[in-house]
């Protein structure tokens, strides 16, 4: 049994365990302390019976600035999923997808148009799971995960852009079917 609550500064010492899954991104810790301010209630813990941090969610409302309005990457108000990532030995037990359904009850109250995340275009459980939840790919983003450098040698990973219209979306203007086949470049992603 798991219990859900709102992040606190001192579970940082915790993620370990959560954060060891080759597809979970590791931030620095100025970059969790700037969510948990910005967002706190969009940034959740699961913990066991002892304590134990074994699965959490990172995310923040957001929209692009005012002066790219009319661009056709512009972005509205929108609820992001930064990071949603549960302990090897806490899946398969719906605590991602009660994280995620709890971030998506937060959008919606605050009258968001969608929820979106990136993923990896490799990552084929978690695009499994994000498409049992509602999601769909809106757009592939080139080379989003990796060094932008220009070494050709270093590696870099399409990542899919995954939408879920939210209550306020009544006409599913911000999600569109095959979007694995619009692409964009990074610097397009506001």
């Amino acid at each position: 049994m798991a219990n859900f609550r709102r992040f606190r500064p001192d579970d940082l010492n915790k993620f370990s365990k959560c954060n060891l899954d080759q597809y979970t991104e590791t931030y620095e810790l100025g970059f969790y302390m700037q969510y948990h301010a910005k967002w706190p209630s969009l940034f959740q813990v699961a913990e066991d019976q002892d304590g134990n941090i074994i699965g959490y969610i990172m995310g923040k409302l957001e929209s692009s600035p005012e002066v790219y309005q009319y661009s056709e990457h512009y972005l509205p108000w929108h609820a992001h999923i930064t990071a949603v990532t549960v302990a090897p030995e806490a899946r398969r037990l719906g605590i991602g997808r009660l994280l995620t359904q709890h971030l998506e009850v937060a959008a919606d109250a605050n009258n968001a148009w969608f929820v979106d995340l990136f993923v990896r275009v490799t990552n084929d459980k978690a695009i499994a799971f994000y498409k049992s939840m509602g999601y769909s790919v809106f757009r592939t983003v080139k080379d989003y995960y990796g060094d932008h450098s220009t070494d050709p040698t270093l590696n870099s990973e399409d990542a899919y852009d995954m939408r879920k219209p939210c209550k306020r979306d009544v006409k599913l203007e911000h999600i569109r079917e095959n979007g694995e086949k619009f692409e964009v470049n990074p610097e397009d992603v506001w």
